[in-house]
């Protein structure tokens, strides 16, 4: 695939002019939308009619979408199917080895690395052990050496979009700058996205690992059942808000709520916070879902793109198909365009059974604990994933997107206090879940560790009323059945004082490299406008 040049700034480029029609952004707004259902339909393809239904756009837009992806080797044909009438539908598909984003994880004592092909499918790994504590310096030079002897070894001549790098908070994801890590108070305000990206000459994202987990499960739409499953609800799809888009070459403007700074010619970000380019196409939308047909996208980060139009009121515009609703423009305020959970395309679980959705309400059935099977993701479920590794943190995807707060400082769920004259914690306070879990861990006491897990997770469900609660991290994958079993007590007696049905509890889906395979998504995403969900 070709780079284009990409310019510094934050979201504009050629084809914008003050009061005029984004028309880069128009285009890489369907673009994405064609290349998220490219993505969805695996190798078996999708006909360029029923890209047309399932977006809302003409023929002909679809037509010329597809002709640039194939041009840029984005896409591929796939074979021909059976129509109703007439000649065979030709079938196209995505060519995952494309494109490739390396996903880094830091955690207190290890670093995994995994690099992906543009599904989200792992080729290649590397883990080895870490001290976050050893100094900057330190553990710059291990993590670059990491990534390019896995980018060297990983035998795809695909490009490199860029690398997402995860590790525990508190930490700045817009600025790439870290806060006082538990733990780890040097590594205060080192801007750890500009000097990787100096020494990678690639994009960097930084976020938080338990956010980057949690977009990770959000976009993959699986949330697995290892370890056994309590109750059951269902989690849905979601994007991070402020990661920065990929640029899809044609207009260079990149519309996203991260720093976008471009690359040069030779992939070398401008200022570290540059957007990955694929050729193509115009600029990506950080997660509108619904096509834009002739109004300009305004949105420059946050939830759905707002549609500016030409006169009246806002109509928000719903798409009840789980795929997107075409805009017309008619008026001139914001109309914002909201994404429906409508149908979603069921999970495969471990019993190699498959639970139906109804497509009218969205809503899914029960999990059977028995048999371990997975329902349907809904597409604006909201979720709590709770890390639990060397330390205890936690992910909030709330109505389908990653939840971050103003200061992207949300998901500090390990330094809740519970116990006021508990033990002391390095984050200064005492009594947090964090240090009580660790506690109970370093006894042996499993169960214990499971029942104060418990008494958090109580805590977060009450306040933000989640839908599910995922569990990972390798504490709990050391004994998943005691934790899921152990939460789950906690919170059935909870609901069941209350009257209500209890918060389903399962192992997320991922394992010990989930953290990772999430980094990397926070570069893949975008390309497919899920940056915000």
């Amino acid at each position: 695939m070709n780079r284009s040049k990409g310019g510094t700034g934050t979201g504009t480029g050629s084809g914008v002019g003050l009061g005029g029609v984004n028309l880069g952004a128009l285009r890489s707004h369907n673009t994405a939308l064609v290349l998220d259902l490219l993505r969805t339909a695996g190798a078996e393809g999708i006909s360029r009619l029923e890209l047309a239904e399932r977006t809302g756009l003409t023929p002909q837009a679809v037509s010329k979408i597809t002709a640039r992806l194939r041009e840029d080797g984005l896409a591929a044909e796939a074979g021909r199917r059976a129509s109703t009438g007439g000649k065979p539908r030709t079938v196209l598909r995505l060519v995952p080895e494309a494109g490739h984003a390396v996903g880094v994880h830091l955690d207190r004592d290890e670093l995994t690395a995994v690099l992906c092909d543009l599904t989200g499918a792992v080729i290649a790994q590397r883990r080895t052990p870490l001290d976050l504590g050893a100094g900057a310096e330190t553990v710059v030079e291990r993590a670059v050496r990491e990534v390019e002897e896995l980018v060297a070894g990983g035998g795809r001549p695909g490009a490199v979009l860029g690398v997402g790098v995860a590790l525990p908070g508190p930490l700045d994801h817009r600025r790439g700058v870290l806060h006082r890590v538990t733990g780890f108070p040097e590594w205060n305000g080192f801007p750890l996205r500009d000097v990787l990206a100096r020494r990678l000459a690639l994009p960097v994202v930084v976020d938080k690992d338990t956010n980057a987990a949690a977009l990770g499960l959000a976009v993959g739409g699986a949330v697995g059942s290892a370890g056994g499953s309590a109750g059951g609800g269902s989690v849905g799809g979601g994007m991070a808000s402020g990661t920065a888009a990929p640029t899809i070459a044609g207009s260079g403007t990149s519309v996203s709520g991260g720093a976008a700074s471009g690359t040069t010619d030779s992939g070398t970000a401008a200022s570290g916070a540059a957007a990955p380019t694929i050729a193509g196409s115009g600029t990506s939308t950080s997660g509108a879902t619904a096509p834009v047909t002739a109004a300009p996208v305004t949105s420059t980060s946050g939830a759905a793109a707002p549609v500016t139009s030409t006169s009246g009121a806002a109509a928000p515009v719903t798409s009840t198909s789980g795929a997107a609703a075409p805009i017309t423009p008619t008026s001139g305020t914001t109309a914002p365009v909201t994404a429906a959970s409508g149908t979603t395309a069921p999970v495969t679980a471990a019993s190699g059974t498959t639970a139906p959705v109804t497509a009218a309400t969205g809503t899914t059935p029960p999990v059977s604990a028995a048999t371990g099977t997975t329902p349907p993701i809904p597409s604006a479920a909201s979720f709590a994933y709770l890390h639990f590794g060397a330390g205890l943190g936690g992910g909030l995807v709330i109505g389908g997107a990653v939840h971050r707060g103003t200061r992207t400082g949300a998901g500090e769920f390990g330094h809740q206090v519970v116990q006021l004259d508990g033990p002391p914690c390095g984050c200064g306070n005492r009594g947090c879940v964090e240090a009580l879990c660790l506690a109970a861990v370093a006894r042996g006491d499993l169960a214990e560790a499971a029942r104060v897990l418990g008494t958090a997770a109580g805590n977060l469900v009450a306040l933000l009323d989640v839908d599910l609660v995922l569990l990972g991290g390798r504490t709990v994958a050391a004994a998943p059945e005691t934790f899921v079993r152990g939460v789950a007590a906690v919170l059935d007696e909870r609901a069941r004082r209350a009257g209500e049905d209890a918060v389903p509890v399962r192992v997320a889906a991922g394992g010990e490299r989930g953290v990772a395979e999430g980094a990397a998504q926070l570069l893949l995403a975008p390309l497919f406008g899920r940056a915000e969900g």
